[in-house]
Protein backbone atom coordinates (compact mmCIF):
# COMPACT_ATOMS: atom_id res chain seq x y z
CA UNK A 1 0.00 0.00 0.00
CA UNK A 2 1.30 3.39 -1.02
CA UNK A 3 1.23 5.29 2.28
CA UNK A 4 4.88 5.99 3.09
CA UNK A 5 5.43 9.32 4.80
CA UNK A 6 8.78 9.86 3.12
CA UNK A 7 8.44 10.64 -0.59
CA UNK A 8 12.02 9.57 -1.16
CA UNK A 9 10.99 6.01 -0.32
CA UNK A 10 8.03 6.08 -2.69
CA UNK A 11 8.24 4.99 -6.32
CA UNK A 12 5.60 7.52 -7.34
CA UNK A 13 5.61 6.58 -11.01
CA UNK A 14 5.33 2.86 -10.33
CA UNK A 15 2.58 3.32 -7.78
CA UNK A 16 0.61 5.48 -10.18
CA UNK A 17 0.97 3.05 -13.12
CA UNK A 18 0.00 0.03 -11.03
CA UNK A 19 -3.05 1.79 -9.63
CA UNK A 20 -4.24 2.95 -13.04
CA UNK A 21 -3.90 -0.42 -14.77
CA UNK A 22 -5.73 -2.07 -11.84
CA UNK A 23 -8.76 0.04 -12.70
CA UNK A 24 -8.95 -1.07 -16.34
CA UNK A 25 -10.50 -4.31 -17.58
CA UNK A 26 -9.39 -6.02 -20.81
CA UNK A 27 -12.81 -5.39 -22.35
CA UNK A 28 -12.34 -1.65 -21.67
CA UNK A 29 -9.39 -1.64 -24.05
CA UNK A 30 -10.56 -4.08 -26.69
CA UNK A 31 -8.30 -6.90 -25.48
CA UNK A 32 -9.68 -10.44 -25.34
CA UNK A 33 -10.41 -11.90 -21.92
CA UNK A 34 -8.81 -15.22 -21.05
CA UNK A 35 -10.34 -16.94 -18.05
CA UNK A 36 -10.40 -15.94 -14.42
CA UNK A 37 -7.78 -13.49 -13.15
CA UNK A 38 -6.12 -13.58 -9.76
CA UNK A 39 -6.05 -9.79 -9.49
CA UNK A 40 -8.29 -7.14 -11.08
CA UNK A 41 -7.22 -4.94 -13.96
CA UNK A 42 -4.78 -5.28 -16.80
CA UNK A 43 -1.60 -7.32 -16.65
CA UNK A 44 1.75 -5.63 -17.26
CA UNK A 45 2.20 -7.39 -20.58
CA UNK A 46 -1.21 -6.15 -21.73
CA UNK A 47 -0.33 -2.54 -20.97
CA UNK A 48 2.97 -3.04 -22.75
CA UNK A 49 1.17 -4.40 -25.82
CA UNK A 50 -1.27 -1.49 -25.87
CA UNK A 51 1.58 1.02 -25.49
CA UNK A 52 3.75 -0.65 -28.13
CA UNK A 53 6.70 -1.29 -25.79
CA UNK A 54 8.32 -4.49 -24.56
CA UNK A 55 7.04 -6.09 -21.37
CA UNK A 56 10.54 -5.85 -19.89
CA UNK A 57 10.66 -2.10 -20.53
CA UNK A 58 7.23 -1.55 -19.01
CA UNK A 59 8.22 -3.60 -15.94
CA UNK A 60 11.27 -1.38 -15.52
CA UNK A 61 8.96 1.66 -15.56
CA UNK A 62 6.78 0.25 -12.79
CA UNK A 63 9.76 -0.86 -10.75
CA UNK A 64 11.41 2.55 -10.93
CA UNK A 65 14.41 1.24 -12.85
CA UNK A 66 13.70 3.29 -15.98
CA UNK A 67 14.48 6.85 -14.88
CA UNK A 68 14.14 8.83 -18.10
CA UNK A 69 11.20 7.66 -20.23
CA UNK A 70 10.79 9.69 -23.38
CA UNK A 71 7.79 11.86 -24.15
CA UNK A 72 6.72 9.36 -26.82
CA UNK A 73 6.77 6.51 -24.29
CA UNK A 74 4.77 8.50 -21.76
CA UNK A 75 2.23 9.45 -24.41
CA UNK A 76 1.86 5.80 -25.42
CA UNK A 77 1.43 4.64 -21.82
CA UNK A 78 -1.10 7.41 -21.18
CA UNK A 79 -3.15 6.25 -24.16
CA UNK A 80 -2.92 2.62 -23.09
CA UNK A 81 -4.16 3.46 -19.59
CA UNK A 82 -6.84 5.83 -20.95
CA UNK A 83 -5.72 8.71 -18.74
CA UNK A 84 -7.63 11.98 -18.72
CA UNK A 85 -5.87 15.33 -19.03
CA UNK A 86 -5.19 15.77 -15.30
CA UNK A 87 -3.89 12.21 -14.97
CA UNK A 88 -1.61 12.75 -17.99
CA UNK A 89 -0.19 15.91 -16.41
CA UNK A 90 0.40 13.98 -13.18
CA UNK A 91 2.12 11.17 -15.13
CA UNK A 92 4.57 13.66 -16.61
CA UNK A 93 5.28 15.21 -13.21
CA UNK A 94 6.04 11.94 -11.42
CA UNK A 95 8.04 10.60 -14.39
CA UNK A 96 10.31 13.65 -14.59
CA UNK A 97 13.41 13.26 -12.41
CA UNK A 98 14.29 16.11 -10.09
CA UNK A 99 17.46 16.83 -8.20
CA UNK A 100 17.22 15.50 -4.68
CA UNK A 101 17.38 18.30 -2.16
CA UNK A 102 17.97 18.23 1.56
CA UNK A 103 14.81 18.00 3.62
CA UNK A 104 13.26 21.43 4.00
CA UNK A 105 12.21 22.79 7.34
CA UNK A 106 8.47 23.50 7.63
CA UNK A 107 7.45 27.11 7.30
CA UNK A 108 4.29 28.97 8.14
CA UNK A 109 1.89 29.41 5.24
CA UNK A 110 0.11 32.74 5.60
CA UNK A 111 -2.81 34.46 3.91
CA UNK A 112 -2.21 38.03 2.78
CA UNK A 113 -4.03 40.67 4.89
CA UNK A 114 -5.87 42.10 1.88
CA UNK A 115 -7.28 38.66 1.05
CA UNK A 116 -8.45 38.22 4.65
CA UNK A 117 -10.20 41.58 4.46
CA UNK A 118 -11.85 40.56 1.20
CA UNK A 119 -13.22 37.40 2.82
CA UNK A 120 -14.67 39.42 5.67
CA UNK A 121 -16.64 41.65 3.27
CA UNK A 122 -18.56 38.66 1.89
CA UNK A 123 -21.36 38.28 4.40
CA UNK A 124 -23.77 36.28 2.23
CA UNK A 125 -21.50 33.59 0.78
CA UNK A 126 -19.17 31.10 2.51
CA UNK A 127 -15.57 31.55 1.43
CA UNK A 128 -12.22 30.24 2.64
CA UNK A 129 -8.59 29.90 1.57
CA UNK A 130 -6.90 26.52 1.23
CA UNK A 131 -3.20 25.82 1.38
CA UNK A 132 -1.37 23.33 -0.80
CA UNK A 133 -2.14 20.43 1.58
CA UNK A 134 -5.80 21.52 1.90
CA UNK A 135 -5.16 23.28 5.21
CA UNK A 136 -7.85 25.88 5.88
CA UNK A 137 -5.77 29.02 6.23
CA UNK A 138 -8.57 31.59 6.54
CA UNK A 139 -12.36 31.69 6.32
CA UNK A 140 -15.13 34.21 6.64
CA UNK A 141 -17.89 34.09 9.24
CA UNK A 142 -20.41 32.26 7.06
CA UNK A 143 -17.89 29.54 6.16
CA UNK A 144 -17.21 29.14 9.86
CA UNK A 145 -20.94 28.76 10.48
CA UNK A 146 -21.30 26.24 7.65
CA UNK A 147 -18.66 23.97 9.20
CA UNK A 148 -19.54 24.75 12.81
CA UNK A 149 -20.34 21.14 13.72
CA UNK A 150 -16.79 19.89 13.20
CA UNK A 151 -14.15 19.38 15.87
CA UNK A 152 -11.36 19.25 13.25
CA UNK A 153 -11.36 22.72 11.71
CA UNK A 154 -7.83 23.03 10.32
CA UNK A 155 -7.81 20.79 7.23
CA UNK A 156 -10.40 19.50 4.73
CA UNK A 157 -9.06 15.94 4.77
CA UNK A 158 -8.91 15.77 8.55
CA UNK A 159 -12.53 16.98 8.60
CA UNK A 160 -13.58 14.35 6.07
CA UNK A 161 -11.78 11.30 7.43
CA UNK A 162 -11.20 11.93 11.14
CA UNK A 163 -14.30 13.85 12.23
CA UNK A 164 -17.43 11.89 13.20
CA UNK A 165 -19.63 14.73 11.90
CA UNK A 166 -18.48 14.30 8.29
CA UNK A 167 -20.64 11.33 7.30
CA UNK A 168 -23.79 13.16 8.35
CA UNK A 169 -22.73 16.58 7.06
CA UNK A 170 -21.84 15.60 3.49
CA UNK A 171 -24.81 14.48 1.43
CA UNK A 172 -22.46 12.25 -0.58
CA UNK A 173 -19.58 11.53 1.78
CA UNK A 174 -17.81 9.10 -0.54
CA UNK A 175 -17.75 11.59 -3.39
CA UNK A 176 -16.38 14.30 -1.08
CA UNK A 177 -13.74 11.89 0.21
CA UNK A 178 -12.66 10.81 -3.29
CA UNK A 179 -12.41 14.43 -4.43
CA UNK A 180 -10.29 15.56 -1.49
CA UNK A 181 -7.87 12.62 -1.78
CA UNK A 182 -7.50 13.13 -5.54
CA UNK A 183 -6.66 16.79 -4.91
CA UNK A 184 -4.06 15.84 -2.31
CA UNK A 185 -2.53 13.27 -4.69
CA UNK A 186 -2.22 16.00 -7.32
CA UNK A 187 -0.40 18.19 -4.80
CA UNK A 188 1.98 15.31 -4.05
CA UNK A 189 2.85 15.09 -7.73
CA UNK A 190 3.60 18.81 -7.92
CA UNK A 191 5.93 18.81 -4.90
CA UNK A 192 7.01 15.32 -3.87
CA UNK A 193 9.23 16.64 -1.06
CA UNK A 194 6.62 18.64 0.79
CA UNK A 195 7.00 17.85 4.52
CA UNK A 196 3.56 19.16 5.49
CA UNK A 197 1.83 17.02 2.88
CA UNK A 198 3.60 13.82 3.88
CA UNK A 199 2.99 14.51 7.55
CA UNK A 200 -0.72 14.68 6.73
CA UNK A 201 -0.62 11.53 4.57
CA UNK A 202 1.10 9.67 7.39
CA UNK A 203 -1.46 10.76 9.98
CA UNK A 204 -4.45 9.89 7.80
CA UNK A 205 -2.95 6.56 6.75
CA UNK A 206 -2.55 5.50 10.36
CA UNK A 207 -5.97 6.67 11.49
CA UNK A 208 -8.31 5.98 8.55
CA UNK A 209 -8.67 2.76 6.57
CA UNK A 210 -10.98 4.62 4.16
CA UNK A 211 -8.22 7.11 3.41
CA UNK A 212 -5.68 4.33 2.81
CA UNK A 213 -7.92 2.68 0.22
CA UNK A 214 -8.53 5.92 -1.69
CA UNK A 215 -4.89 7.05 -1.47
CA UNK A 216 -3.73 3.76 -2.99
CA UNK A 217 -5.94 4.36 -6.05
CA UNK A 218 -3.76 7.28 -7.20
CA UNK A 219 -6.73 9.27 -8.52
CA UNK A 220 -5.68 12.79 -9.52
CA UNK A 221 -8.00 15.77 -9.72
CA UNK A 222 -7.70 19.45 -8.89
CA UNK A 223 -10.40 21.61 -7.38
CA UNK A 224 -12.31 23.57 -10.02
CA UNK A 225 -16.09 23.71 -9.53
CA UNK A 226 -18.71 21.36 -8.14
CA UNK A 227 -22.16 21.16 -6.59
CA UNK A 228 -22.37 19.72 -3.09
CA UNK A 229 -25.21 18.75 -0.80
CA UNK A 230 -24.79 19.45 2.91
CA UNK A 231 -26.93 18.51 5.91
CA UNK A 232 -26.58 21.34 8.42
CA UNK A 233 -27.74 20.85 11.98
CA UNK A 234 -29.29 24.33 12.23
CA UNK A 235 -30.78 25.05 8.80
CA UNK A 236 -31.23 21.63 7.18
CA UNK A 237 -30.25 20.68 3.62
CA UNK A 238 -28.12 23.01 1.52
CA UNK A 239 -27.18 22.51 -2.12
CA UNK A 240 -24.24 24.81 -2.79
CA UNK A 241 -21.98 25.30 -5.80
CA UNK A 242 -18.33 26.22 -5.35
CA UNK A 243 -15.74 27.79 -7.60
CA UNK A 244 -12.02 27.47 -6.89
CA UNK A 245 -9.69 30.37 -7.75
CA UNK A 246 -5.90 30.31 -7.70
CA UNK A 247 -4.44 33.13 -5.61
CA UNK A 248 -1.94 34.71 -8.00
CA UNK A 249 0.05 36.33 -5.20
CA UNK A 250 0.41 32.88 -3.55
CA UNK A 251 0.04 30.22 -6.28
CA UNK A 252 -0.07 27.30 -3.82
CA UNK A 253 -3.23 28.77 -2.25
CA UNK A 254 -6.80 28.56 -3.52
CA UNK A 255 -9.81 30.70 -2.76
CA UNK A 256 -12.99 28.61 -2.48
CA UNK A 257 -16.32 30.44 -2.80
CA UNK A 258 -19.72 28.79 -2.30
CA UNK A 259 -23.06 30.09 -3.50
CA UNK A 260 -26.66 28.92 -3.61
CA UNK A 261 -28.99 29.13 -6.61
CA UNK A 262 -30.87 32.47 -6.31
CA UNK A 263 -34.44 32.04 -5.11
CA UNK A 264 -33.90 28.43 -4.04
CA UNK A 265 -34.63 26.87 -0.66
CA UNK A 266 -30.86 26.55 -0.24
CA UNK A 267 -30.51 30.32 -0.70
CA UNK A 268 -33.12 30.83 2.03
CA UNK A 269 -31.34 28.37 4.31
CA UNK A 270 -27.99 30.08 3.68
CA UNK A 271 -29.52 33.47 4.48
CA UNK A 272 -30.91 32.02 7.71
CA UNK A 273 -27.51 30.62 8.60
CA UNK A 274 -26.00 34.04 7.95
CA UNK A 275 -28.47 35.72 10.31
CA UNK A 276 -27.83 33.12 13.01
CA UNK A 277 -24.07 33.61 12.76
CA UNK A 278 -24.10 37.41 12.55
CA UNK A 279 -21.92 39.14 15.09
CA UNK A 280 -19.21 41.79 15.52
CA UNK A 281 -15.69 41.36 14.25
CA UNK A 282 -14.01 39.11 11.68
CA UNK A 283 -13.37 35.40 12.07
CA UNK A 284 -9.91 34.71 13.47
CA UNK A 285 -7.93 31.86 11.89
CA UNK A 286 -4.61 30.56 13.05
CA UNK A 287 -1.88 30.16 10.43
CA UNK A 288 -0.92 26.63 9.51
CA UNK A 289 2.48 24.97 9.60
CA UNK A 290 3.31 24.02 6.04
CA UNK A 291 6.13 23.64 3.58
Amino acid sequence: MDTDKDPAAENALGGFLRARRAQLRPEDTGLPTSGRRRVPGLRREEVATLAGVSTDYYMRLEQGRERRPSQQILEAVARALQLDDEAVAHLYRVATPTTRRTRRAPRVERVAPHLRRLLDTWSDTPAFVLGHALDILARNRLAGALYAGFTHSDNLLRKTFLDPAAHHFYGDWHRAAESSVATLRRAAGIDAEDPRLWELVGELSMKSAEFRVLWARHDVRGKTREAKLFHHAQVGDLELHYEAFTVNSAPTQQLIVYQAEPGSTSADALALLGSLSAGPGPVQDSTMSAD
